[in-house]
Order: structure tokens, then sequence, then C-alpha cells
């Protein structure tokens, strides 16, 4: 079992030793055609989910899984049996014959895993939201600044068709001056169909090491729900703006170079979802510094507008972006989308790219050239869905401040 005063300051105390003595550099240049060997930070469902995707692409082997639950680390071991298996994740980042590694730990880890990784020469791949803070945010800077390490951020509608075409449609001449943007997040299910009800045989303190789990976090008695449930916790996560505001907010953010909102306004409730302290029904809108308005609105009581669904407008014309990738254009004036004269309403079924994203990064490792979602898309991002997190919990419009580079 980790001691929890120990694992803080061995991070900060790597993170400032660094800083004097320079990042470790990369143990081998890969060719265009050498096997990258990686490994895994956080084996829960979507970490599973991501490895997978990974071990698909060509020329990439799996050396080692880190978690801090042993039923992760066996789950891991039927994927992929011999796989190296480690409760402490900084033991797999000693591993000087891995390439790159894939985070996908509770949010609030994030930075706890990526400085380490970055210093220990790995490329990284980085689930969402990037930064559980702007603490944490700017931690990665420092630690990513200088450092030649090629990182994607797990946004991967960036990688995905519609993306592109949006990026072709959205010029001058076809949309004109963009002054808002409106985004949705609908989803019908209680909790956001991420609740636990069961709680396992072994998911109990000898099973999990729950000091490493909490991190910085502020220190519980263990509680099975709290890991279970841990996107239910602001201890630990963001809610709904972490995990699925990001997406939407990060596909414009990178299409139109936009910067940190200059205040940030967010309401919401709790209606139907009382076991969890973030809220189920949720606006919020962004005045950016481009002369912009940004919205995004979230429910998990209602289907309408699906999972994934963006709209520009603009003087000349508006673009609409659907979950499935489909994308409309629609001039002044006039309508027109694919296949179809009228303004869409029904969304077809949700398309993930992660298996484009994945394989891009890889690409990108071998190349050295910057991903489809590079690290400052993440970045600010990440400080967006802080502030409309900081609004709700404080009850007021909020402000970035970029001399601090703060909440206030």
């Amino acid at each position: 079992m980790s001691n929890r005063r120990e694992f803080i300051q061995g991070v900060v105390g790597t993170t400032a030793s660094v800083a004097v003595s320079g990042m470790v550099s990369s143990r081998r240049v890969l060719g265009a055609n050498d096997r990258i060997r990686i490994g895994l930070i956080g084996a829960g469902a979507r970490g599973k989910y991501d490895f997978k995707e990974a071990i698909k692409c060509p020329n990439v082997e799996p050396v080692a899984v880190a978690d801090v639950y042993t039923r992760h680390l066996e789950e891991v071991q039927a994927i992929v049996p011999g796989i190296k298996i480690f409760q402490d994740f900084r033991r797999l980042l000693d591993d000087k014959s891995i390439d790159a590694v894939i985070i996908v730990t509770p949010q609030h880890q994030h930075a706890l895993s990526f400085v380490p990784a970055i210093q220990a020469g790995k490329d990284v791949y980085q689930e969402k939201t990037m930064a559980f803070n702007p603490e944490h945010a700017r931690r990665m800077r420092r630690a990513f600044e200088g450092s030649d390490r090629v990182v994607q951020i797990g946004m991967q509608m960036q990688s995905g068709p519609g993306y592109a075409k949006v990026r072709e449609l959205a010029t001058p001449e076809r949309v004109g001056t963009v002054t808002l943007i409106e985004t949705h997040h609908f989803r019908n299910s209680p909790y956001g169909g991420w609740i636990r009800n069961v709680v396992p045989s072994d998911c109990d303190a000898q099973h999990i090491d729950w000091e490493l789990f909490e991190g910085e976090a502020r220190h519980y008695p263990f509680d099975p729900d709290r890991y279970l449930n841990w996107r239910f916790y602001f201890d630990y996560s963001g809610g709904n703006m972490f995990e699925n505001m990001v997406h939407q907010i990060g596909f414009w953010y990178q299409l139109l170079d936009l910067k940190v909102p200059e205040t940030v306004s967010m309401m919401g409730g709790n209606y139907m979802s009382p076991k969890m302290h973030m809220p189920d029904v949720m606006a919020v809108s962004f005045k950016l510094p481009n002369r912009m308005i940004m919205t995004w609105s979230s429910t998990f009581s209602n289907d309408f507008y699906g999972e994934q669904q963006g709209c520009l407008f603009g003087t000349k014309g508006t673009i609409m972006h659907t979950q499935s990738n489909k994308v409309y254009y629609i001039a002044q004036g006039r309508a027109s989308g694919e296949g179809s004269s009228d303004k869409p309403i029904e969304n077809p079924e949700y398309v993930d790219n992660t298996d484009i994203h994945m394989q891009n990064w890889f690409d990108c490792i071998r190349s050295r050239k910057q991903p489809n979602c590079p690290f400052e898309v993440g970045y600010r991002t990440a400080l967006a869905c802080q502030m409309a997190v900081a609004s709700y919990r404080r009850g007021v419009p909020v402000h970035w401040d970029p001399d601090t580079e703060d909440i206030v």
C-alpha cells in the first residue's frame, strides 16, 4: 500500500527536480515502420476500450498496465495474457522499453500521471478532460513545454470525417461572421447511465490502493461508492461538463482557434439523480474573446438532440454537426443539407472515432508531427470546463484572469 504523503511529495519533488535537470529524452528513435511499445494507466471501462482500440493498430505491442484495483489488472490480463501488471503507475513508467502510455484514470488523477509520464520520456494519449483544475493545467503545461513529446488528447471527434467536412465549410465566404455557437448533449438515462449499484465482493481496501486513488484529493475513509461512482463526486470529477461538454466545445475550439473564455456562467439542478453531487440538467454560456458567445445544454431525461450536436451561426450561413458525423450547411435565405432540403431534426446513432484518433497518435509518434487534438486544445478546453464547474458551485459567473492564469 502506498503512503499518501510520500506519493504527493514524490510527484511534487519529481516536478521540481526535472525543472532543474531538464526533461528525460526519448528512449529510442522510431522509424516509420517501427513497433511502438505501449502501457495503459487506468484500466476501467473506458481504459480497456481505448486499450483494445490501440492494440488493433498495426505494429503496436502492449507491454504493461497499471491500475489501483486488482480486478482491473486481471481483466486486462484476460485480454493480453502475460502483460505486466502494476498497482502503482510509477512502476510502469520505470520500464524504459515502453515508448508511450495511454492515461485513462479518473479526472482528478490526470496531472498526477501525465507529468511523471512526460518526465519519463513517454509519448502520451491523455483522455479528457485533460486537467482537473487550473493548478493541474499549469503543472501539465510546464511538463509538456520543451519536452518534444507527442500528446494526443482523447477528444476523438477531431479525427472523424465530420470535423474535416465542417472545416471545409466553415470559411468566411460560406458562413460570414460567426457570433454564436450552440451545442447540446441530451441523454434519456438516469445518472447519465454511469451509476454502479452492485459492489463486487473484492471492491475493498485489500484489493484497491485507496491512498493512490485519492492522490491529492481530500481524504476520506475507504468508500466503495466513492471509488465505483467517482463521477458523482466533485472531489474526483467535473460531472457531464468534463465527460461530454468538453468534446463538443473542444470540436469548435480547435476548428476556430478559440481562446480561454472571458466569462462563464452556468446554471443547473439535480432533479432526478439524488445520489449524484452534479446537476443532471444544466446550461452553460461562454463569452469568448473572439466576440463570440457559445452555449451548451444537457439533460439526462430527454434525448431529442442526441449525444453530440453543435450549430455554428454566421451572417452568411449555418453549419450543423451531428453525433453521427453528418454535417449540414444552410445558407442564409435557403436551406440545403446532406440528403435533405430541410433542417434535420433526427440524430442517427452516435459514431465513435477512437480507432481513427488512436491511429493518428501512433502515426504522429513515428513522424513526430502534431496529432489531431494537440495539447493546447486540451489545455484551453479544460480551463473552459473548469470555469463552468466553478460558476455552478459558486452560484455566480466567473472570469478568467490571464495574468494569474486562474479563475476569479
